[in-house]
């Protein structure tokens, strides 16, 4: 019943012209800012989405680290449960170190990562070569694959050089000699064997080999390594696999996500979306004040209608409620107006690549967008929220109206 006089008071006519024009205002206000909300969010679920597209092609789902220091012992015993677990898929040893990477007379730090051949079954750098091949060699005869940013780095030409790259290390636990500095750290010449392009961050930082010419580049002992990678074959055996993994080498490891090997990543981004909902939703109240305008005019315009429905018995409660209806009524018009906008601007944006991203230096040239029902139904709420608390005021002030009807 009070749907249906909401209903009657927005669509009758009003003595003041002004009153139909602001209430419209506050409509087209409301389906704007919904449709940006809808936008905006869509925009960051797509960039959060490739983001963690990207670093799925390098990151590991699972990854097995050292709790202290930057080696773990990997028995036969253990390595051999390891290769049991339920639902793996592959399985890799890897040794990490910072090294110098030098052509001629070009040189840049880079992480150097010893994998085995399992590895290009853990992640997806194999798919991601765009200039020669997937090739790591042996410990005899090294083959190195850059990260396209550190191949730019040292002039690199992985598919035309003849000379091949020196990398070097240092040797742990050897201390640096002032007298000759040359017997802290081990070199190698390495042949380029193909460039990989996933994500800046990681194109400039990375560069993968064999894990014995790390072996013998750190002279480590047998059964030392740096971590363990793991690729399993559903999500769902990610969290058994953990289990397992931390059963198998106990408190001596941290078994890591790839969500918790890149926490403050993910973390940031989802502050920046959670920033960008706090804005929208101010930007919502800002509007929602043409709202109150509206109720309180049209109150003002039904007092004698107030009047008569209290002379035949109506409530205060029954009167408030009603104008809350009319409230909601603007804001419901509003907030689907909007939803369809947003929503349909999101599907021609993701058919037809309408945005660019300028400059031209980005993964995609259009801005990726993502609709999620999480989303779009956490701002219909927020907007039916702001908007019942915009009427309350004016619903408020119509249920205090005194009877005054006069002969």
């Amino acid at each position: 019943m009070n749907f249906l006089f909401a209903w009657r008071y927005f669509k009758a006519k009003k003595t003041t012209q002004a009153i139909n024009v602001i209430a419209w205002v506050s409509v087209v206000a409301i389906a704007i800012i919904t449709a940006a909300f809808v936008i905006m969010m869509s925009v960051f679920n797509g960039f959060e989405g490739l983001v963690k597209e990207l670093y799925a092609s390098f990151y590991a789902d699972l990854r097995v680290v050292p709790a202290n220091g930057k080696v773990i012992f990997v028995s036969d015993a253990q390595w051999q449960r390891v290769q049991q677990i339920k639902g793996l898929k592959a399985a890799s040893r890897i040794i990490e170190e910072k090294a110098l990477l030098q052509n001629q007379d070009l040189q840049t730090i880079v992480f150097l990562k010893g994998v085995e051949d399992s590895y290009q079954l853990v992640t997806d750098i194999p798919a991601k070569i765009i200039r020669g091949k997937y090739f790591l060699g042996s410990t005899d005869q090294p083959a190195i694959v850059l990260g396209s940013g550190i191949e730019h780095a040292v002039a690199a030409d992985v598919e035309r050089s003849i000379y091949p790259l020196t990398v070097y290390l240092f040797r742990r636990g050897v201390p640096v000699s002032e007298i000759d500095p040359y017997q802290s750290f081990s070199a190698e010449n390495i042949q380029g064997a193909g460039t990989f392009f996933i994500q800046q961050d990681i194109d400039s930082k990375y560069a993968l080999t064999n894990i014995g010419l790390m072996q013998n580049l750190l002279k480590m002992k047998p059964n030392e390594y740096g971590a363990i990678e793991l690729a399993v074959q559903k999500s769902k055996d990610l969290e058994s696999a953990k289990k397992e993994l931390q059963s198998i080498f106990g408190k001596e490891v941290l078994v890591e996500t790839r969500y918790e090997q890149n926490k403050s990543l993910y973390r940031v981004m989802q502050m920046e979306k959670w920033a960008g909902y706090g804005l929208m939703t101010l930007m919502l109240i800002v509007a929602a004040f043409t709202m109150v305008g509206a109720l309180t005019m049209l109150v003002m315009e039904k007092q004698k209608d107030i009047q008569v429905l209290k002379s035949f018995g109506a409530s205060q409660g029954w009167i408030q409620r009603t104008f809350l209806s009319e409230g909601l009524v603007l804001g419901g018009i509003g907030v689907i107006a909007g939803l369809i906008l947003g929503i349909g601007i999101c599907f021609v944006q993701q058919k037809f690549h309408l945005i660019k991203i300028q400059g031209g230096t980005f993964l995609l040239d259009h801005y990726p967008v993502s609709v999620h029902l999480f989303d779009t139904s956490l701002i219909a709420v927020t907007v039916v929220i702001v908007t019942v608390l915009a009427s309350w005021f004016p619903a408020r002030k119509a249920s205090l109206q005194a009877i005054e009807l006069k002969s």
